[in-house]
């Protein structure tokens, strides 16, 4: 079965001083750690780069938009648009997935609870295999729950039907 990794949101916004997602950097270090590892082996690099409303800090072409400099796509890589938490919804991710006969996808990225949830349970329900990096994802606390509690919480839940992975033992 052909894989391909995701990489969801890796954008500058998700990353800023003082609003960042919890331990961003070592987050930026995960993603790109696997980003090499599967250019190495050849899988498929694909990002997810949400496009914002008006005056949001995503806002398309805004500063915070940009995929963060430390995670970057190369040539080759492929970069997907959207403009919903789910990676499929209204996008191309299928029709690429399909045309490269792509049946596991490796998920990484930002922000846990929206678009890693949501696209994690789009990917199970369109049929493909999930291998999410559980140390490769990451939120900002809630008013309810720490970063730390939400990031636990959907580790478990999305492990009923994705395989939960660290980076260091994920597999291409």
């Amino acid at each position: 079965m052909k894989s391909a990794l995701l990489v969801i949101d890796a954008q500058v916004n998700m990353f800023e001083t003082g609003m960042s997602v919890r331990n961003g950097h070592q987050l930026l270090d995960t993603i790109s750690r696997v980003t090499t590892q599967a250019r190495d082996v050849q899988i498929p690099v694909i990002y997810v780069q949400h496009n914002g409303k008006p005056g949001d800090p995503d806002e398309t072409d805004s500063p915070g938009w940009h995929i963060h400099e430390r995670v970057s796509p190369r040539e080759g890589d492929i970069v997907v648009q959207k403009r919903t938490p789910d990676a499929f919804y209204e996008t191309q991710l299928a029709s690429i997935l399909n045309e490269k006969e792509i049946g596991r996808l490796i998920i990484t990225g930002v922000q846990t609870e929206n678009c890693i949830s949501s696209t994690c349970h789009h990917t199970r329900i369109a049929g493909y295999s999930i291998t999410l990096v559980k140390d490769g994802h990451s939120t900002f606390d809630s008013d309810v729950l720490t970063a730390e509690q939400i990031i636990a919480h959907y580790n478990d839940i999305l492990g009923d039907f994705a395989d939960v992975t660290p980076a260091g033992q994920v597999r291409f």
